[in-house]
């Protein structure tokens, strides 16, 4: 029946934002509109199937929400690196804690490498539950460029430009394509072009943009993007939808205003990663 009202596609994919903010939490006033929690984000395809990238501080929420679903829990985090900012709420992921449910690691290195750093930050002294004695059921994965499917997705990595290395994901489902580029700078020619091919067309980028062009100079060789760059290659990419994200601690709510709508007079479709919101991603 007819009703008139313009009928939404629906979504092949949700991206959920749950940790925004890059190099430390910031749990402040002036950073609440936007978030202060640590770079976290999950893609939840229709069939419930769900993919966490990174486990900053914003992966306990997300940890409290998965607690309340009954049954057991199948769960893949994809990290990208292992800077604490991605990494520390990892021991608070509630998931962890209750027999039944397995957690699969994946980030491109070895498994045995993923498996040694992630041991490495429960011990004594840093923090008082081994992660070996942690109740779920652990598996760690190498993932590299080659696409690999996990049910109705297909999920590969890429090489970024970021100081002891990081990966960026592609994640395809539906015939739609997000792409999470965090922490990668510009510059490096050969990680320039690997960024800009796994773009190419993607509906959802979400992309470091932690500096501002002003700022940029006096960090350069940090390992971040700027919101500038940021638009460069979502134009030159022809993605749909550009997403600032890994805030800088120090931009308040009112400068990342400031710099969305600087960043819109170059790509229009730009939106701030924002804590707690909801992407929804329609193929082509």
């Amino acid at each position: 029946m007819e009703t008139g009202v313009p009928q939404t596609p629906n979504p092949a994919m949700e991206v959920r934002l749950w940790g925004v903010r890059g190099s430390v939490p910031t749990p402040c006033i002036e950073n609440l509109r936007v978030g202060g929690n640590t770079a976290c984000v999950d893609v939840v395809l229709p069939t419930g199937e769900r993919f966490i990238f990174d486990a900053g501080t914003g992966i306990r929420n997300l940890g409290l929400a998965e607690a309340e679903r009954p049954g057991q829990t199948d769960l893949h985090v994809f990290l990208t690196h292992f800077h604490w900012d991605h990494l520390q709420g990892l021991p608070f992921f509630q998931p962890l804690y209750s027999a039944g449910n397995t957690i699969t690691f994946h980030s491109g290195w070895t498994a045995e490498r993923l498996r040694e750093v992630l041991s490495g930050q429960m011990t004594n002294p840093y923090f008082p539950v081994r992660f070996d004695l942690l109740a779920a059921e652990m598996r760690f994965e190498q993932l590299l460029e080659e696409p690999v499917g996990f049910g109705a997705a297909k999920i590969a990595s890429f090489a970024l430009n970021h100081p002891g290395g990081a990966c960026g994901y592609t994640v395809d489902a539906g015939g739609a394509r997000v792409v999470y580029a965090t922490d990668h700078e510009h510059g490096n020619p050969e990680a320039d072009a690997r960024l800009l091919k796994a773009a190419t067309g993607a509906d959802v980028l979400i992309y470091d943009a932690q500096f501002t062009p002003d700022e940029y100079p006096s960090h350069a060789g940090w390992g971040h993007g700027t919101w500038l760059e940021a638009t460069r290659v979502a134009k030159a990419a022809g993605v749909r939808e550009l997403v600032l994200f890994h805030h800088d601690p120090g931009h308040t709510d009112d400068e990342m205003e400031r710099i969305l709508a600087e960043a819109r007079v170059h790509f229009a479709a730009t939106r701030l990663a924002v804590e707690w919101e909801t992407i929804s991603v329609v193929g082509r």
